[in-house]
């Protein structure tokens, strides 16, 4: 089980690291996205793990990829739409 959180934790930090890379205008700040995409995958890994049982890394490690994926993909923005607040909250 301690090489498959520290398989996630690592995947997490790559899925992070080529987020921002390729979507740098579009995530907050690294300090945000790296945490998240490690919490994320190390979430999967329990999740999958959980579900499968021992002896299935290779579906743990997908399964952590998979929701790191998703977690980083909640904190990407819009293109080009500001935030603008409405006439109820003004």
């Amino acid at each position: 089980m301690i090489w498959e959180s520290i398989g996630a934790a690592v995947l997490g930090l790559t899925l992070s690291w080529a987020a921002l890379r390729s979507l740098s205008d579009r995530l907050p700040a690294g300090r945000v996205v790296f945490p998240t995409g490690a919490l994320g995958a190390l979430f999967g890994a329990y999740l999958t793990h959980a579900a499968l049982g021992s002896g299935h890394l290779l579906a743990t490690l997908v399964g952590a990829a998979s929701v790191g994926a998703v977690t980083l993909s909640l904190l990407i923005r819009p293109r080009g739409r500001r935030l603008t607040r409405s006439a109820a909250a003004q």
